[in-house]
Order: structure tokens, then sequence, then C-alpha cells
């Protein structure tokens, strides 16, 4: 028996985040393996308490976290809500963070001044630098399914693109962008031609899938990964595509893919683009034309562009929750060979390494935030 006890905390703050770091079948798993595993309560999570509790797990009320004593290792997806109190626990989660995001400071400080560790499972990686788990494909996924009824919508409406709810299928999903793609033929009589940047990785080939699986022909799928961009932006070719799909992990500064002078053409196709990465606040952005981040209440931000077609930007940053239980299973059971390790983390790749890197983002932070 291990003896590590892990504690799964609601996702507070976040609307319309359904996933979970953990699932009924990898809860069980874990507490087979000899950990005791404490459930929040939560009524957005798209798994019920009760499936939890049917495989053992201890149901606990929701935001307790805080008081649980620190040796309990708390596990979740989104950043915590901004405040702060120093942070005690051991956290495994994504805390958006390393990058110099706005904010960023504010967030790492809070581990240090009260003696926790951040375990970002944005940078949890193998022996081969791969992310062991991540939700990028359902994030391309339904990043492309937004685009693509945001495009057909915006031919017809003058309002902004509405809300939508998460759903509980893929195959569901994709009727309703079916739909939405043949709408938009009946006002253009052509298909809508798709820009994929980032296409070979997970997120891209999420997006290419849901594209093909809609209807989009073959042909008007246009897939890019570094080869095409090595070039350098911005690029032409997304202001004569009507949608472009940014899916790159953004590591470093590259030339912007697109900027306000490049989308001030007399023949721009362009009405949509779906920033899947999200790096809204980064100052290495190469998509610098809107600083909003949406939501799936509000999924789009107008581009100030001169001349039509309007032009739209939809950087959700939690996509995959539009298909929460299908992403929460595919990113869960990846996970589930490492958190089986946590018993051991400070000793044990790839959590060793994450604590590693944790210690030299603290390292950069400036010495007024540690006080």
């Amino acid at each position: 028996m291990s003896g590590t006890i892990l504690h799964l905390r609601s996702e507070l703050g976040k609307a319309l985040e359904h996933r979970s770091a953990l699932t009924p079948s990898t809860a069980k798993a874990l507490i087979d393996a000899g950990y005791t595993v404490n459930v929040e309560r939560s009524p957005e999570r798209i798994f019920d308490d009760e499936e939890f509790e049917k495989v053992g797990a201890t149901l606990v009320p929701e935001n307790t976290w805080r008081e649980a004593s620190a040796d309990h290792i708390i596990i979740g997806l989104k950043e915590l809500p901004v405040e702060e109190f120093p942070l005690k626990h051991t956290h495994v989660q994504f805390a958006h963070c390393y990058k110099q995001q706005g904010g960023w400071e504010k967030v790492l400080s809070r581990f240090p001044r009260g003696g926790g560790t951040l375990l970002d499972l944005e940078f949890l990686t193998d022996d081969r630098g791969r992310r062991v788990a991540a939700f990028g494909y359902h994030a391309g996924f339904a990043g492309a399914a937004l685009a693509l009824e945001t495009w057909a919508w915006q031919l017809s409406h003058t309002e902004p693109f509405p809300g939508v709810s998460s759903y509980p299928n893929e195959d569901e999903l994709i009727v309703d962008v079916k739909k939405a793609i043949a709408a938009g033929k009946e006002k253009t009589g052509r298909d809508p031609r798709v820009l994929v940047i980032g296409a070979l990785g997970r997120c891209g080939s999420g997006a290419v899938d849901m594209c093909l699986r809609a209807g989009v022909p073959t042909e008007n799928v246009l897939k890019w990964d570094l080869a095409e961009t090595a070039k350098g932006g911005p690029f032409p070719e997304i202001v004569e595509s009507d949608i472009f799909v940014n899916c790159i992990y953004l590591i470093s500064k590259i030339s912007n893919f697109v900027d306000m002078k490049s989308l001030d053409v007399p023949d721009r196709k362009l009405s949509v683009i779906c920033d899947v990465s999200a790096d809204t606040t980064n100052p290495n952005n190469p998509v610098p034309v809107y600083t909003v981040a949406t939501t799936f209440t509000e999924p789009t931000v107008p581009v100030e562009v001169k001349a039509e077609p309007k032009l739209s930007v939809i950087s959700i940053d939690h996509l995959p929750s539009l298909l929460p239980r299908e992403a929460s299973e595919a990113f869960s059971k990846d996970l589930l060979p490492s958190l089986l390790t946590l018993n051991k983390w400070r000793t044990t790749d790839p959590w060793a390494k994450a604590e590693k890197l944790f210690q030299e983002k603290v390292a950069s932070l400036p010495n007024s935030y540690l006080e």
C-alpha cells in the first residue's frame, strides 16, 4: 500500500469546465494500487459524483483542498482562481505560468511562498521529450468544429456567433457541424477552405480529422507544419483561406503567421481564426490580432478589419470541454502510468523532471514576489 492520498479538486471559477484529470476508471486503478483518492463533489464535472463513489473514492465537499493535510497531493486541470494565499501542497495541474504569460509571477510565487510545489501537466514529458498526456487532439477537434460553424454563421447573421454547450459525444457534434457547412455552401456555392498550422501534432491532427469527418473535401484542408512555415510569415495563404486554425505549441519567438497589415488586402477571404494554442497574453503570440480570451458563452471576438468579410477570432483556452467525457477519458488514460508513480514522485520521472523545471522557473522570479 502506498499510503499516498490524492485529492481531486473541482474546477471552480472556470465557466463550463466539465473535464476531469481523473475519471472513475483511472480513480479505480489508483485505488486498486493502494492510493486513497478523495474527490470533491462537483456539479460541473461531466462524471457524476456517484460514479467515483462506486469505485471506492471518498467524496468530500467542494473546495476543501485548501484545508487538506499538506502531504495530500492536489490534482486538478485548470489554473487555480486568482488569490493571494500561499500554497502548501504539491499541485498537479496546468498553471499557464512558465512562458511569462500575463501575471505569471503572481501565479508561480504562491508555491514557494507556501512551501508547495507545482508539477505542471503541460511540461510532463517522457524520455523523448514528448508530453505524457495532452488534450491537444480534442482541442483541435473542437476548435475546428467551432470555426466551421462560425464561418457558416457569419454568412447569414450580423450578430456574433452564439454561445455553445458541451456535447455528449463526437458524433452529435459532427451532425451539427455538417448542418452548418451545408448552410454555408448554400450561401457561397462552395466548401470552406481551411488552413491548419501544426497539422502533424496532436492538436493539428484533431483539427484535420474534424474537417474531414464533417465533409470538407481533402483538397480544401491545407495541412501545414514546420516545413511550410520555415520561410517565415505573415503568410498570404492564410488570408486566402476562409478559416485559419492555429495548432502550434509555442516555445519561443517566431515570425507572425498573420498580422493586421497582412489582413488589410482587397482580396481577403479569411473570416475566422481559431487560435487553439490560445497564447493570448504571450508576448510571442504569432497571431497578434486579438487580445481577449473568449469563452463558450461568447465564443468569438471581432478583429477590427477595414473591409469585408468580417473577421472573428476564437481563443477559448479549454476547447476540449466541448467534448468533456471523451477528452477526459483519453487524457486520464494516458496520464495513468505516471499517476501510479506519484507515491515516489520526487525520485521518479516524469515527476522529478517536472519538479526540477519548477525550481528553475521559481529561480527566475523577481525577489519582490517571494517576500
